[in-house]
């Protein structure tokens, strides 16, 4: 690692140390994975990963989770959150995020109090202030600290110490809660979140790996896959299965969206003033 990379790495476990005791909101992503090795290799049992289990949060990624909190060797706890019972969240309005990060920090602390841990953190990096994350009121409303923020870890830097150190996650795409599959003002449902979900899932079991459904209304999916999966996709066996799969899922549309995977599209229609905030 370079020297940049190695003060950093240091700048963490001081960090870290100087904490003390933490509670880490967990999602098994590669930010808070990287964070959570690095916690408990500085602070051991007094580092506890908590897994916010919701219809929000992929079963796919439920299991990673699991696996990588076994593989790091983590203390863990697991917490049910009901985002969806907000009226505010399922109205899903720009600002959603924000009313899942509430729901989630506020059941971290109670932990934490319950634990007597002074702190609790999550994974958010540099890169996080220069895109649209209404979450982040949440996190300064709650006093929640970001210790890879803190010590200037960008996307870059997490992948290479992750690699780095041999978590599976140095190379794993972005991840999002599946409320991201919807435009904004689009009724967040359940039951639509579980239609997401086997969407996904089924894609995944075809091999693809960078890829969203995005539910723009009832009867109609947009696919997005990374612009070199494109031909895969457009293969007529592996169409028509897909085609096949979203029609017993209740989609009557189903789309493919010619620029490819990219995160946060459904940002795209917002207002540059909106997302500069």
């Amino acid at each position: 690692m370079n020297k940049e990379l190695e003060n950093k790495y240091n700048r963490l476990k001081t960090l870290l140390g100087e904490l003390g005791k933490i509670v880490i909101g967990f999602s098994g992503g590669v930010d808070s994975t990287l964070l959570l090795k690095v916690a408990v290799d500085t602070l051991g049992k007094n580092a506890i990963a908590v897994i916010g289990k919701s219809v929000t949060y992929p079963e796919h990624e439920y299991k990673e989770a699991l696996e990588l909190i076994q593989l790091i060797g983590a203390k863990f706890l697991e917490v049910q959150t009901e985002e969806t019972d907000n009226i505010k969240f399922r109205e899903n309005p720009i600002d959603r995020c924000y009313y899942c990060k509430s729901e989630l920090f506020s059941k971290l602390h109670k932990i934490a109090e319950a634990q007597n841990i002074p702190w609790i953190a999550d994974g958010s990096i540099v890169d996080d202030l220069k895109d649209f994350r209404p979450g982040s009121r949440a996190t300064a409303e709650q006093n929640v600290r970001s210790p890879l923020l803190e010590s200037g870890f960008t996307k870059e830097n997490v992948r290479e110490l992750s690699k780095h150190l041999g978590l599976p996650t140095w190379d794993k795409p972005s991840f999002a809660c599946l409320s991201s599959r919807f435009p904004y003002g689009f009724g967040i449902t359940k039951e639509a979140l579980s239609k997401i979900d086997q969407a996904e899932t089924f894609l995944r079991s075809l091999g693809f790996r960078a890829f969203r459904v995005r539910h723009h209304d009832e009867k109609t999916a947009r696919i997005e896959v990374l612009p070199t999966e494109i031909p895969r996709i457009l293969d007529a066996d592996i169409r028509n299965s897909i085609i096949e799969k979203l029609k017993t899922l209740g989609f009557i549309y189903i789309t493919l969206d010619l620029q490819g995977y990219r995160t946060g599209s459904m940002n795209e229609i917002l207002p540059a003033e909106i997302t500069r905030k």
